[in-house]
């Protein structure tokens, strides 16, 4: 069912993560480049003027098989090769040289699901959805595999960074695992959209439905030990739905995670959906007021499929979260207690359209800013666009601070020099111009637009490292220099 397909053994990466901590390599182990899912990235000395003198053209353009939805990893230690990993809805594990993009290693994990295998869904095939990480040297990753007899499986799998070989003891089979412990995960229904996070020794995997929104499924959060993934551990919605859909998938402040859920089905009374809920690091709920908020509409919410969980929550200074809902709403709560039902401290009307992906932040003036796609409600005199910025002022209040054209579906990322300074916001007009495009962070004035790549999907995001940034699309990886 599963083999590897070896090009090259590239040893050189297993140590990448070794010196990641203490500042000797640089790296870009998990979605959006910290388990805050900030998307902030460090480049020293990238100011608005150079951004505006980038040359529009790649200096780097490598053939991929897609569908891509993953984001690109990133990693590199002093004296190695720098290399990009990517995933793809076929399966499809490789490393690439991140100078040159010379495949160092690639791995199939086995046959994607199609469509017609699946009760609904807009992707074609399904394998690897959400975006991996990294830890350890270890690859972590999450694939819908066609197994024997045609039933689809949800595996999660484990393979060494140096070399792309799968690690002994893994694949996981979640609904194996789970039926062990007599809790009913249908593969089929489960749809894994959500990034992969990691926490004292285990790796975190978020589960949602399908497109679609049918059959019998619910909001999972399982936890697996990475040095004995024989155990496992799942945390779920009560009722049925509340799936766990945000591209950015678990947000982490080191001593909770957060996660925010989608419309649940048939409930009467609350049960999981339409919130953001506080997990422990190891995954489980505590069931009390001040570990979870949903607003006080959440059943019209339900009724109308307008999920608070399309978009990861956004962690707000040192004491709030910020949600981001489907209802084109924007929920701050106050950290320490998340103040249950209606439990919000500031509420604003900020998007006129659904907000599906995940979000990135930046701290200027003072002021903390948070930038997502969405199409702007309130938006400063004369501007308007699908790229929303929010200010998030004492007292607390939150307001549009500027709107831009982003002319596609891609979430945002923000760079910065050392010292925080220079907010430079990059967004990929995804299903749309296929562009990148920079912007200032602090009024949303273009700075640099790309030539058109080809399809990029909805939710790619861009990665930056080593002197570049990247965008993975359907069937190429380019890489822009600063």
């Amino acid at each position: 069912m599963m083999g590897r397909v070896p090009w090259r053994l590239c040893a050189v990466l297993a140590l990448v993560l070794a010196g990641a901590g203490a500042g000797r390599a640089q790296a870009v182990v998990q979605y959006h480049a910290d388990a805050a899912r900030s998307g902030r990235s460090v480049v020293p000395g990238l100011t608005a003027a150079k951004v505006s003198a980038m040359p529009p053209a790649p200096a780097l353009s490598v053939g991929l098989v897609g569908p891509v939805y993953a984001a690109p990893l990133y990693v590199q230690a002093s004296g190695r090769r720098a290399a990009l990993i990517v995933a793809t809805e076929q399966n499809k594990v490789e490393a690439l040289d991140a100078a040159n993009g010379e495949t160092i290693w690639q791995t199939v994990l086995g046959t994607p699901v199609p469509s017609s295998s699946l009760p609904c869904g807009d992707i074609d095939p399904m394998g690897i959805t959400g975006t991996p990480v990294i830890d350890g040297g270890v690859i972590y990753t999450a694939a819908m595999v066609l197994g024997h007899g045609g039933l689809p499986q949800q595996l999660v799998f484990a393979l060494g960074l140096g070399d792309g070989h799968i690690r002994p003891g893994w694949p996981v089979s979640v609904g194996l695992a789970l039926a062990g412990q007599n809790k009913l995960f249908v593969a089929a229904n489960q749809g894994q959209r959500s990034a992969l996070s990691v926490a004292r020794g285990r790796v975190f995997v978020a589960y949602a439905g399908h497109f679609g929104d049918c059959r019998y499924y619910h909001g999972w959060v399982v936890g697996i030990e990475e040095a004995n993934p024989a155990q496992l551990s799942g945390f779920s919605t009560a009722a049925p739905g509340g799936g766990i859909w945000a591209p950015g998938g678990m947000v982490s402040d080191g001593q909770s995670f957060f996660v925010a859920t989608g419309n649940t089905m048939n409930a009467d009374r609350w049960a999981g959906g339409e919130a953001v809920i506080r997990l422990g690091l190891d995954g489980q709920f505590s069931g009390r007021r001040q570990d979870y908020f949903a607003p006080s509409n959440w059943k019209q919410l339900d009724d109308e499929d307008l999920d608070l969980g399309a978009t990861n929550p956004m962690l707000i200074g040192s004491s709030s979260v910020l949600a981001l809902g489907k209802d084109g709403n924007a929920y701050l709560m106050k950290r320490a207690n998340l103040g249950g039902i209606g439990g919000e401290v500031a509420e604003a009307h900020v998007s006129n359209v659904p907000i599906r992906t995940s979000p990135a932040n930046f701290t200027s003036g003072g002021d903390e800013f948070v930038v997502f796609e969405g199409e702007g409600a309130d938006c400063p005199a004369g501007e308007q666009g699908d790229l929303v910025a929010l200010k998030i002022a004492p007292g607390p209040k939150i307001s549009v601070a500027w709107c831009a054209e982003e002319h596609g579906l891609g979430a945002p990322i923000v760079t910065t020099t050392e010292d925080g300074a220079n907010p430079v916001v990059w967004a990929v007009g995804a299903e749309g111009d296929e562009r990148l495009r920079a912007f200032n962070g602090t009024d949303g004035r273009l700075l640099f637009t790309s030539q058109p790549m080809h399809l990029v999907r909805r939710f790619q995001t861009p990665v930056v490292g080593g002197g570049r940034i990247y965008v993975a699309a359907d069937s190429a990886l380019y890489g822009f220099g600063f």
